[in-house]
């Protein structure tokens, strides 16, 4: 299967704290950036975090699997190796 790069836009408050998640503890590299967003390479997808002054509101839940999950979510799905190399 080919799985298509998507592109994806989210809010953040903060954009240190941004750097600090995505570039230091999950490793994606950085693109493109100005004061108020920054690119990302998420597991090759783009990921834009973009700077909001405050949240927008709560997200609804959804129940799966027993478990309340929020709408919306997203994630990447790795090769367990991958993922253990990401969780040590």
């Amino acid at each position: 299967m080919v799985i298509i790069p998507f592109h994806l836009a989210i809010p953040v408050i903060n954009l240190e704290q941004a750097k600090a998640f995505y570039g230091g503890l999950l490793g994606c590299e950085k693109g493109r950036c100005s004061e108020q967003w920054i690119d990302w390479n998420f597991f090759g997808h783009q990921l834009v975090t973009h700077l909001v002054t405050e949240m927008p509101s709560l997200p609804k839940h959804n129940q799966v699997d027993n478990h309340a999950v929020p709408v919306p979510h997203f994630g990447v799905v790795l090769k367990w190796c991958d993922w253990q190399e990401l969780a040590n």
